[in-house]
Protein backbone atom coordinates (compact mmCIF):
# COMPACT_ATOMS: atom_id res chain seq x y z
CA UNK A 1 0.00 0.00 0.00
CA UNK A 2 2.69 2.83 1.10
CA UNK A 3 4.72 1.69 -2.47
CA UNK A 4 0.96 3.15 -3.86
CA UNK A 5 1.26 6.70 -2.46
CA UNK A 6 3.80 8.38 -5.16
CA UNK A 7 5.08 12.18 -4.23
CA UNK A 8 2.71 13.31 -7.20
CA UNK A 9 0.09 11.94 -4.81
CA UNK A 10 1.22 13.03 -1.61
CA UNK A 11 0.61 17.02 -1.65
CA UNK A 12 -3.34 16.39 -2.85
CA UNK A 13 -3.34 14.00 0.60
CA UNK A 14 -1.86 16.09 2.23
CA UNK A 15 -4.59 18.39 1.22
CA UNK A 16 -7.11 16.31 2.13
CA UNK A 17 -6.06 15.42 5.48
CA UNK A 18 -5.80 18.82 6.10
CA UNK A 19 -9.08 19.76 5.14
CA UNK A 20 -10.58 16.58 7.12
CA UNK A 21 -8.82 18.24 10.02
CA UNK A 22 -9.94 21.67 9.94
CA UNK A 23 -13.79 20.49 9.75
CA UNK A 24 -13.27 19.05 13.56
CA UNK A 25 -11.28 22.14 14.94
CA UNK A 26 -13.72 24.93 13.13
CA UNK A 27 -16.60 23.25 14.91
CA UNK A 28 -14.78 22.89 18.51
CA UNK A 29 -13.97 26.88 17.92
CA UNK A 30 -18.05 27.12 17.09
CA UNK A 31 -19.38 25.14 20.18
CA UNK A 32 -16.51 26.70 22.92
CA UNK A 33 -18.08 30.24 21.76
CA UNK A 34 -15.02 31.41 20.19
CA UNK A 35 -13.21 32.00 23.46
CA UNK A 36 -9.01 31.96 23.63
CA UNK A 37 -9.41 29.49 26.39
CA UNK A 38 -11.94 27.29 26.41
CA UNK A 39 -15.69 28.37 26.93
CA UNK A 40 -17.51 26.20 29.44
CA UNK A 41 -15.46 23.29 29.88
CA UNK A 42 -17.75 22.16 33.19
CA UNK A 43 -19.54 19.56 31.24
CA UNK A 44 -16.33 18.04 29.47
CA UNK A 45 -13.34 18.06 32.02
CA UNK A 46 -11.44 19.61 29.09
CA UNK A 47 -12.39 22.19 26.12
CA UNK A 48 -13.31 20.78 22.85
CA UNK A 49 -10.34 22.57 21.63
CA UNK A 50 -7.86 20.94 22.71
CA UNK A 51 -9.24 17.95 20.74
CA UNK A 52 -9.84 19.14 18.01
CA UNK A 53 -6.14 21.15 18.01
CA UNK A 54 -4.24 17.84 18.69
CA UNK A 55 -5.89 16.00 16.05
CA UNK A 56 -5.51 19.07 13.57
CA UNK A 57 -1.35 18.97 15.11
CA UNK A 58 -1.12 14.96 15.12
CA UNK A 59 -1.90 14.39 11.02
CA UNK A 60 -0.41 17.97 10.06
CA UNK A 61 3.14 16.64 11.46
CA UNK A 62 2.47 13.27 10.14
CA UNK A 63 1.51 14.52 6.60
CA UNK A 64 4.52 17.29 6.58
CA UNK A 65 7.40 14.94 8.31
CA UNK A 66 5.91 12.03 5.24
CA UNK A 67 6.46 14.76 2.81
CA UNK A 68 9.89 15.63 3.78
CA UNK A 69 10.83 12.38 4.41
CA UNK A 70 10.44 11.29 0.82
CA UNK A 71 11.82 14.54 -0.45
CA UNK A 72 15.10 12.75 1.93
CA UNK A 73 14.74 16.36 4.21
CA UNK A 74 15.12 16.61 8.01
CA UNK A 75 10.98 15.69 9.16
CA UNK A 76 11.59 18.45 11.25
CA UNK A 77 11.26 21.08 8.56
CA UNK A 78 8.10 18.95 7.63
CA UNK A 79 6.27 20.01 11.09
CA UNK A 80 7.07 23.38 11.07
CA UNK A 81 5.76 23.99 7.04
CA UNK A 82 3.11 21.99 8.11
CA UNK A 83 2.53 23.93 11.20
CA UNK A 84 3.08 27.29 8.93
CA UNK A 85 0.14 26.04 7.08
CA UNK A 86 -2.22 25.66 9.71
CA UNK A 87 -1.83 29.08 10.83
CA UNK A 88 -1.84 29.83 7.16
CA UNK A 89 -5.69 29.12 7.53
CA UNK A 90 -6.71 32.15 9.78
CA UNK A 91 -5.90 34.48 6.85
CA UNK A 92 -8.71 32.43 5.23
CA UNK A 93 -11.04 32.95 7.89
CA UNK A 94 -10.94 29.93 9.19
CA UNK A 95 -11.76 29.85 12.91
CA UNK A 96 -10.01 28.56 15.71
CA UNK A 97 -6.80 28.86 14.44
CA UNK A 98 -6.31 31.60 16.69
CA UNK A 99 -7.82 29.97 19.75
CA UNK A 100 -5.71 27.25 19.08
CA UNK A 101 -2.22 29.71 18.82
CA UNK A 102 -2.63 31.15 22.10
CA UNK A 103 -4.30 28.04 24.02
CA UNK A 104 -2.85 27.29 27.34
CA UNK A 105 -3.27 23.76 27.35
CA UNK A 106 -1.67 23.11 24.21
CA UNK A 107 1.23 25.92 24.61
CA UNK A 108 1.86 22.99 27.80
CA UNK A 109 1.94 19.96 25.67
CA UNK A 110 4.43 21.86 23.49
CA UNK A 111 6.88 23.11 26.15
CA UNK A 112 6.79 18.72 27.67
CA UNK A 113 7.81 17.92 24.09
CA UNK A 114 10.63 20.12 24.28
CA UNK A 115 11.56 19.59 27.68
CA UNK A 116 11.39 15.81 26.73
CA UNK A 117 13.42 16.50 23.34
CA UNK A 118 16.09 17.79 25.47
CA UNK A 119 16.42 14.92 27.69
CA UNK A 120 16.65 13.06 24.71
CA UNK A 121 19.54 14.86 23.39
CA UNK A 122 21.21 14.88 26.98
CA UNK A 123 20.99 11.44 26.59
CA UNK A 124 22.49 10.75 23.49
CA UNK A 125 25.59 13.04 24.69
CA UNK A 126 28.29 11.79 26.74
CA UNK A 127 30.12 13.88 29.32
CA UNK A 128 33.41 11.46 29.44
CA UNK A 129 33.65 11.59 25.27
CA UNK A 130 33.19 15.90 25.07
CA UNK A 131 36.17 16.04 27.32
CA UNK A 132 38.14 13.71 25.10
CA UNK A 133 37.68 15.26 21.69
CA UNK A 134 40.54 17.20 21.62
CA UNK A 135 41.30 20.49 20.92
CA UNK A 136 39.85 20.66 17.58
CA UNK A 137 36.38 20.28 18.58
CA UNK A 138 37.03 22.96 21.79
CA UNK A 139 38.07 25.31 19.26
CA UNK A 140 35.66 24.76 17.00
CA UNK A 141 32.71 24.49 19.25
CA UNK A 142 34.17 28.03 21.06
CA UNK A 143 34.25 29.43 18.07
CA UNK A 144 31.17 28.81 16.30
CA UNK A 145 29.48 30.14 19.36
CA UNK A 146 31.02 33.60 19.62
CA UNK A 147 30.85 33.93 16.09
CA UNK A 148 27.62 33.85 15.16
CA UNK A 149 26.70 35.72 18.61
CA UNK A 150 28.06 38.80 17.75
CA UNK A 151 27.20 38.59 13.97
CA UNK A 152 23.64 38.34 14.84
CA UNK A 153 23.72 41.00 17.21
CA UNK A 154 25.34 43.04 14.54
CA UNK A 155 22.90 42.26 12.40
CA UNK A 156 19.84 42.83 15.05
CA UNK A 157 21.44 46.38 16.04
CA UNK A 158 21.57 47.83 12.42
CA UNK A 159 18.05 46.16 10.73
CA UNK A 160 16.44 47.05 14.40
CA UNK A 161 17.62 50.10 15.68
CA UNK A 162 14.83 50.67 18.05
CA UNK A 163 15.42 47.35 19.87
CA UNK A 164 17.10 47.15 23.21
CA UNK A 165 20.60 46.07 24.04
CA UNK A 166 19.14 42.80 25.77
CA UNK A 167 16.73 42.19 22.43
CA UNK A 168 20.20 42.40 20.31
CA UNK A 169 22.06 40.20 22.49
CA UNK A 170 18.88 37.33 22.38
CA UNK A 171 18.54 37.59 18.68
CA UNK A 172 22.41 37.11 18.58
CA UNK A 173 21.66 33.76 21.03
CA UNK A 174 19.18 32.10 18.46
CA UNK A 175 22.54 32.17 16.19
CA UNK A 176 24.83 30.38 18.48
CA UNK A 177 24.16 26.05 18.32
CA UNK A 178 24.11 23.71 16.07
CA UNK A 179 21.41 20.88 15.15
CA UNK A 180 24.05 18.02 15.77
CA UNK A 181 21.29 15.50 14.27
CA UNK A 182 20.50 16.88 10.75
CA UNK A 183 24.14 16.63 10.47
CA UNK A 184 24.80 13.57 11.87
CA UNK A 185 22.56 11.87 9.57
CA UNK A 186 24.03 13.14 5.88
CA UNK A 187 27.16 11.74 7.70
CA UNK A 188 25.49 8.57 8.59
CA UNK A 189 24.18 8.30 5.06
CA UNK A 190 27.67 9.12 3.32
CA UNK A 191 29.22 6.63 5.28
CA UNK A 192 31.50 8.99 6.59
CA UNK A 193 30.87 9.08 10.53
CA UNK A 194 33.91 7.32 11.04
CA UNK A 195 36.14 9.92 9.53
CA UNK A 196 38.37 12.59 10.94
CA UNK A 197 35.74 15.67 10.35
CA UNK A 198 32.68 13.43 11.69
CA UNK A 199 34.43 13.40 14.73
CA UNK A 200 35.40 17.06 15.16
CA UNK A 201 32.36 17.99 14.09
CA UNK A 202 30.05 15.97 15.95
CA UNK A 203 32.17 16.60 19.44
CA UNK A 204 31.82 20.16 18.38
CA UNK A 205 28.24 20.23 18.02
CA UNK A 206 27.64 18.63 21.49
CA UNK A 207 29.73 21.19 23.13
CA UNK A 208 28.41 24.66 21.58
CA UNK A 209 24.60 22.58 22.45
CA UNK A 210 26.15 23.09 26.09
CA UNK A 211 26.99 26.85 25.46
CA UNK A 212 24.53 27.93 23.97
CA UNK A 213 21.72 26.87 26.52
CA UNK A 214 24.71 28.51 28.86
CA UNK A 215 24.18 32.00 26.96
CA UNK A 216 20.67 31.04 26.74
CA UNK A 217 20.27 30.81 30.31
CA UNK A 218 22.51 34.02 31.47
CA UNK A 219 20.31 36.08 28.34
CA UNK A 220 17.16 34.53 29.29
CA UNK A 221 17.90 35.89 33.49
CA UNK A 222 19.38 39.33 32.21
CA UNK A 223 15.69 39.83 30.46
CA UNK A 224 14.03 38.67 33.49
CA UNK A 225 15.80 40.55 35.78
CA UNK A 226 15.30 43.87 33.69
CA UNK A 227 11.87 43.35 33.66
CA UNK A 228 11.10 42.91 37.19
CA UNK A 229 12.28 46.58 36.76
CA UNK A 230 16.25 46.69 38.34
CA UNK A 231 19.10 48.22 36.88
CA UNK A 232 21.58 45.38 35.07
CA UNK A 233 24.58 45.27 36.61
CA UNK A 234 27.65 43.46 35.09
CA UNK A 235 27.64 41.49 38.72
CA UNK A 236 24.22 40.38 38.14
CA UNK A 237 25.55 38.82 34.29
CA UNK A 238 28.12 36.79 36.06
CA UNK A 239 26.14 35.48 38.90
CA UNK A 240 23.42 34.38 36.26
CA UNK A 241 26.45 32.71 34.57
CA UNK A 242 27.80 31.58 38.21
CA UNK A 243 24.27 29.87 38.71
CA UNK A 244 24.18 28.33 35.55
CA UNK A 245 27.56 26.69 35.73
CA UNK A 246 26.89 25.58 39.33
CA UNK A 247 23.30 24.16 38.20
CA UNK A 248 25.59 21.91 35.82
CA UNK A 249 28.01 20.94 37.95
CA UNK A 250 25.62 19.97 40.35
CA UNK A 251 23.52 17.73 38.20
CA UNK A 252 26.95 16.23 36.81
CA UNK A 253 27.91 15.36 40.74
CA UNK A 254 24.19 14.03 41.29
CA UNK A 255 24.39 11.76 38.17
CA UNK A 256 27.42 10.29 39.63
CA UNK A 257 27.11 10.10 43.41
CA UNK A 258 23.24 9.63 43.72
CA UNK A 259 21.61 8.10 40.34
CA UNK A 260 23.52 5.06 40.37
CA UNK A 261 22.50 3.91 43.89
CA UNK A 262 18.53 5.21 42.91
CA UNK A 263 18.30 2.96 39.53
CA UNK A 264 20.24 0.30 41.30
CA UNK A 265 17.24 0.21 43.81
CA UNK A 266 14.30 0.78 41.42
CA UNK A 267 15.74 -2.07 39.84
CA UNK A 268 14.51 -4.51 42.43
CA UNK A 269 10.84 -2.90 41.73
CA UNK A 270 8.82 -5.76 39.91
CA UNK A 271 6.21 -3.61 38.27
CA UNK A 272 6.18 -2.50 34.57
CA UNK A 273 7.61 1.06 33.24
CA UNK A 274 9.80 1.74 36.03
CA UNK A 275 12.37 2.52 34.44
CA UNK A 276 11.02 5.13 32.12
CA UNK A 277 8.47 6.76 35.05
CA UNK A 278 11.49 7.30 36.81
CA UNK A 279 13.57 8.99 34.49
CA UNK A 280 11.14 11.03 33.21
CA UNK A 281 10.19 11.79 37.17
CA UNK A 282 14.32 12.78 37.08
CA UNK A 283 14.12 15.23 33.81
CA UNK A 284 10.98 17.05 35.11
CA UNK A 285 12.14 17.08 38.11
CA UNK A 286 15.87 18.77 37.28
CA UNK A 287 13.72 20.97 34.71
CA UNK A 288 11.40 22.33 37.57
CA UNK A 289 14.74 22.93 39.61
CA UNK A 290 16.41 24.26 36.73
CA UNK A 291 13.13 27.01 36.73
CA UNK A 292 13.03 27.35 40.12
CA UNK A 293 16.52 29.29 39.77
CA UNK A 294 15.60 31.11 37.38
CA UNK A 295 17.30 29.08 34.32
CA UNK A 296 15.42 27.89 31.50
CA UNK A 297 13.55 24.19 31.73
CA UNK A 298 15.51 22.81 28.90
CA UNK A 299 18.76 23.66 30.62
CA UNK A 300 17.59 20.98 33.59
CA UNK A 301 16.07 18.57 30.74
CA UNK A 302 19.52 18.26 29.05
CA UNK A 303 21.23 18.39 32.43
CA UNK A 304 19.33 15.27 33.07
CA UNK A 305 19.66 13.66 29.82
CA UNK A 306 23.52 14.40 30.23
CA UNK A 307 24.10 12.97 33.62
CA UNK A 308 22.38 9.83 33.31
CA UNK A 309 24.60 7.01 31.83
CA UNK A 310 23.88 3.08 30.23
CA UNK A 311 25.58 2.17 33.23
CA UNK A 312 23.11 3.09 35.67
CA UNK A 313 20.12 0.79 34.03
CA UNK A 314 22.17 -2.88 34.32
CA UNK A 315 19.63 -3.98 36.44
CA UNK A 316 16.37 -3.11 34.32
CA UNK A 317 18.74 -4.15 31.24
CA UNK A 318 19.33 -8.02 33.45
CA UNK A 319 15.70 -8.32 32.92
CA UNK A 320 16.11 -7.96 29.40
CA UNK A 321 14.06 -4.13 29.88
CA UNK A 322 14.33 -2.17 26.63
CA UNK A 323 17.16 0.69 26.55
CA UNK A 324 16.00 4.02 27.96
CA UNK A 325 16.22 5.67 24.75
CA UNK A 326 13.78 2.76 22.98
CA UNK A 327 11.18 3.17 25.73
CA UNK A 328 10.93 6.59 25.53
CA UNK A 329 10.81 7.18 21.63
CA UNK A 330 7.19 6.86 21.93
CA UNK A 331 6.41 9.67 24.20
CA UNK A 332 8.97 11.54 21.80
CA UNK A 333 7.34 10.69 18.47
CA UNK A 334 3.62 12.43 20.17
CA UNK A 335 4.54 15.03 22.11
CA UNK A 336 7.59 16.64 20.36
CA UNK A 337 5.81 17.26 16.84
CA UNK A 338 3.53 19.28 19.00
CA UNK A 339 6.27 21.88 19.44
CA UNK A 340 7.43 22.39 16.08
CA UNK A 341 4.03 22.66 14.36
CA UNK A 342 2.43 24.99 16.89
CA UNK A 343 6.21 27.29 16.47
CA UNK A 344 4.97 27.03 12.77
CA UNK A 345 1.73 28.09 13.53
CA UNK A 346 2.79 31.31 15.16
CA UNK A 347 5.01 32.53 12.33
CA UNK A 348 3.08 35.83 11.21
CA UNK A 349 2.86 34.61 7.30
CA UNK A 350 1.09 38.06 6.51
CA UNK A 351 4.43 40.02 7.95
CA UNK A 352 6.55 38.24 4.92
CA UNK A 353 4.76 40.92 2.63
CA UNK A 354 7.65 43.79 4.78
CA UNK A 355 10.86 44.43 2.26
CA UNK A 356 12.37 44.99 5.84
CA UNK A 357 11.62 41.35 7.65
CA UNK A 358 12.86 39.70 4.27
CA UNK A 359 16.08 42.03 4.14
CA UNK A 360 16.46 40.62 8.12
CA UNK A 361 15.87 37.20 7.22
CA UNK A 362 18.43 37.34 4.73
CA UNK A 363 21.14 39.01 6.92
CA UNK A 364 20.40 36.55 10.05
CA UNK A 365 21.17 33.77 7.45
CA UNK A 366 24.42 35.06 6.15
CA UNK A 367 25.29 35.75 9.70
CA UNK A 368 24.79 32.17 10.49
CA UNK A 369 26.41 30.55 7.62
CA UNK A 370 29.46 32.84 8.15
CA UNK A 371 29.60 32.56 11.81
CA UNK A 372 29.63 28.76 11.10
CA UNK A 373 32.88 29.18 8.92
CA UNK A 374 34.74 30.85 11.05
CA UNK A 375 34.62 27.90 13.55
CA UNK A 376 36.55 25.79 11.05
CA UNK A 377 39.71 28.02 11.66
CA UNK A 378 39.38 26.15 15.28
CA UNK A 379 40.78 22.81 13.40
CA UNK A 380 44.06 22.21 14.66
CA UNK A 381 44.66 18.84 12.81
CA UNK A 382 46.46 18.90 9.69
CA UNK A 383 44.99 16.98 6.27
CA UNK A 384 41.41 17.49 7.79
CA UNK A 385 38.63 19.33 5.39
CA UNK A 386 38.10 22.09 6.99
CA UNK A 387 35.52 23.30 4.83
CA UNK A 388 33.61 20.56 5.91
CA UNK A 389 33.48 21.06 9.19
CA UNK A 390 32.73 24.40 8.85
CA UNK A 391 29.57 23.67 6.40
CA UNK A 392 29.02 20.78 9.04
CA UNK A 393 27.85 23.16 12.19
CA UNK A 394 25.65 25.31 9.97
CA UNK A 395 21.64 23.65 10.64
CA UNK A 396 20.24 25.10 13.48
CA UNK A 397 17.31 23.04 13.03
CA UNK A 398 15.19 22.67 16.97
CA UNK A 399 17.77 24.32 18.43
CA UNK A 400 17.18 27.90 16.81
CA UNK A 401 13.49 27.22 16.69
CA UNK A 402 13.39 26.77 20.85
CA UNK A 403 15.34 30.04 21.22
CA UNK A 404 13.05 31.56 19.17
CA UNK A 405 9.92 30.36 21.15
CA UNK A 406 11.15 31.25 24.49
CA UNK A 407 12.39 34.84 23.86
CA UNK A 408 8.66 35.13 22.22
CA UNK A 409 7.68 34.26 25.46
CA UNK A 410 9.86 37.00 27.31
CA UNK A 411 9.39 40.51 27.57
CA UNK A 412 10.81 43.87 28.13
CA UNK A 413 9.88 47.26 28.43
CA UNK A 414 9.42 49.67 25.57
CA UNK A 415 9.85 53.12 25.10
CA UNK A 416 6.00 53.53 26.87
CA UNK A 417 6.92 50.69 29.49
CA UNK A 418 4.37 48.73 28.31
CA UNK A 419 6.35 44.70 27.83
CA UNK A 420 6.56 43.38 24.83
CA UNK A 421 8.17 40.44 23.32
CA UNK A 422 11.87 39.98 23.04
CA UNK A 423 11.32 38.21 19.67
CA UNK A 424 7.95 40.01 18.13
CA UNK A 425 6.16 38.07 15.67
CA UNK A 426 8.34 39.84 12.63
CA UNK A 427 11.34 38.75 14.56
CA UNK A 428 9.91 35.21 14.92
CA UNK A 429 8.96 34.98 10.72
CA UNK A 430 12.75 35.72 10.29
CA UNK A 431 14.57 33.50 12.69
CA UNK A 432 12.10 30.69 11.02
CA UNK A 433 13.43 31.77 8.04
CA UNK A 434 16.94 31.38 8.48
CA UNK A 435 16.54 28.02 10.34
CA UNK A 436 14.80 26.68 6.97
CA UNK A 437 17.42 27.99 5.25
CA UNK A 438 20.22 26.68 7.45
CA UNK A 439 18.70 23.32 7.74
CA UNK A 440 18.11 22.95 3.88
CA UNK A 441 21.58 23.89 2.55
CA UNK A 442 23.58 21.71 4.49
CA UNK A 443 23.06 18.25 3.36
CA UNK A 444 24.16 19.15 -0.37
CA UNK A 445 26.56 21.80 0.33
CA UNK A 446 28.21 18.54 3.18
CA UNK A 447 27.80 16.03 0.91
CA UNK A 448 29.38 18.06 -2.34
CA UNK A 449 32.28 18.86 0.67
CA UNK A 450 33.11 15.65 1.69
CA UNK A 451 33.32 13.95 -1.86
CA UNK A 452 36.51 15.88 -2.06
CA UNK A 453 37.67 14.06 0.72
CA UNK A 454 38.66 10.15 0.70
CA UNK A 455 36.93 8.81 3.46
CA UNK A 456 40.39 7.70 5.51
CA UNK A 457 38.67 6.58 8.87
CA UNK A 458 41.46 5.90 11.60
CA UNK A 459 40.93 2.53 12.15
CA UNK A 460 40.32 1.44 16.17
CA UNK A 461 39.48 5.27 17.17
CA UNK A 462 36.28 6.19 16.43
CA UNK A 463 33.28 3.55 17.23
CA UNK A 464 32.01 5.53 19.86
CA UNK A 465 31.70 8.72 18.02
CA UNK A 466 30.24 6.35 15.26
CA UNK A 467 27.89 5.30 17.66
CA UNK A 468 26.95 9.00 18.78
CA UNK A 469 26.51 10.04 15.62
CA UNK A 470 23.78 6.97 14.64
CA UNK A 471 21.63 8.06 17.83
CA UNK A 472 21.65 11.54 16.76
CA UNK A 473 21.01 10.55 13.08
CA UNK A 474 17.95 8.30 14.48
CA UNK A 475 16.43 11.21 16.48
CA UNK A 476 15.89 13.51 13.08
CA UNK A 477 13.84 10.12 11.30
CA UNK A 478 11.60 10.11 14.47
Amino acid sequence: MKRCITKATLPALAAGLAGACVLPLARAYAAGGGEAHGGDTAAHGLDPVVLAGLAVIFVAAKVGGELFERLGQPVVLGELLAGMCVGALSLAGVGGVETLRAHAVIGALAEIGVIILLFEVGLESNLAEMLEVGWSSLLVATLGVVAPFFLGWGVSYYFLPEESTLGHVFIGATLCATSVGITARVLRDLGRLQTRESRIILGAAVIDDVMGLLILAVVAGAIRASAAGGALAVTDVLVIAAKSVAFLVGAVLVGHFVMPHLFRALGRFEGHGVLLTMALAFCFFLAWAAASVGLAPIVGAFAAGLVLDEAHFKAFNRRGEQALEDLLAPVSVVLVPVFFVLMGMKVDLSAFARRELLGLAAALTVAAVLGKQVCSLGVVERGVNRLAVGLGMIPRGEVGLIFAGIGATLTLPDAQGRPEPVIGPAVFGAVVIMVIVTTLVTPPALKWSLRRTPADAEPGQDEVFAEVGEDAARRTER
